[in-house]
């Protein structure tokens, strides 16, 4: 009874990866993904993030918890003078924008994909319950004829 196969299924997912790739959202992404790696005061900064971060997680295994505050903070203020450059807003402003976009095929997915099981079952959309569940919550032994 099933028309398409697992593998049809993902062939096409691959091909609406391929056109999401090629979106306006994924190539302001690239071009401020590429400014970011060419600035080398915003890959310091990372770099610089990294380590602090090395060091958070040695201090947190040994219990050291007054100096995990402290390099804690650093990274805040490092986070905080990151969010100042514009490049930076600028790839953090695409990358959502991005996940925007992949958000919204997931869950357009997801609704069509329980509209279609609905609609297929002669359930009701406006309730958002299938064939099965309406008959089975019709089924109430009143005396109403439904049986």
């Amino acid at each position: 009874m099933a028309k398409y196969t697992r593998d049809d299924i993902l062939a096409q997912a691959k091909e609406l990866a391929k056109m999401i790739a090629e979106t306006e959202e994924v190539d302001f992404f690239k071009r401020a993904e590429e400014k970011i790696n060419q600035n080398e005061k915003v890959r310091a900064m990372i770099q610089q993030i990294k380590s602090l971060q090395k060091q958070a997680v040695n201090l947190q295994h040994y219990g050291k918890h007054e100096a995990l505050k402290k390099v804690e903070a650093e990274i805040d203020v490092i986070y905080e003078q990151l969010a100042q450059i514009p490049i930076v807003d600028e790839f953090q402003q695409s990358q959502m924008e991005v996940n925007d976009l992949l958000q919204l095929v997931a869950s357009t997915i997801s609704k069509t994909v329980t509209d279609e099981i609905i609609t297929s079952t002669g359930g009701d959309l406006l309730r958002g319950e299938t064939g099965a569940q309406m008959k089975s919550s019709h089924d109430c032994g009143s005396g109403c004829g439904c049986h």
